[in-house]
């Protein structure tokens, strides 16, 4: 008999292989990407210290109402937008990327560039 593979365990198995190499400190935290079905949530993790030290997401108040009309990829790119403000501010330049297993494109790389555009270097 034919098992459907379970997509999902697919992804985590990729994470973890992922997350064997890469990890965040205090000078370049991990930029965690999580991409659900209609939302996209952002933190920045030091690894160090296992403290989250900003997030943002589709389902935070003013992103919501900013990408009230805009398509999941471009609101991608906002939540991207955000999460580099907030690290900016918190004095963070630079970060090491962590696409969560997923694929290197659509919403995913629509996060790495907003954050690219607002200043953070990878």
């Amino acid at each position: 008999m034919i098992k459907k593979i379970d997509k999902n365990q697919e992804r985590q198995r990729r994470h973890e292989r992922v997350r064997r190499k890469v990890s965040g400190t205090a000078e370049a935290p991990r930029m965690c990407v999580y991409r659900s079905l209609n939302h996209i949530y952002v933190q920045l993790i030091d690894d160090a210290k296992g403290v989250t030290l900003c997030s943002a997401s589709t389902m935070e108040k003013e992103v919501k109402a900013e990408i009230k009309d805009m398509s999941k990829t471009e609101a991608a790119k906002v939540v991207g937008k955000k999460a580099a403000e907030k690290a900016l501010a918190k004095g963070v330049k630079a970060v090491v990327f962590d696409r969560g297993g997923y694929l290197y494109t659509g919403r995913v790389q629509a996060v790495a560039d907003g954050a690219r555009e607002a200043g953070l270097n990878f």
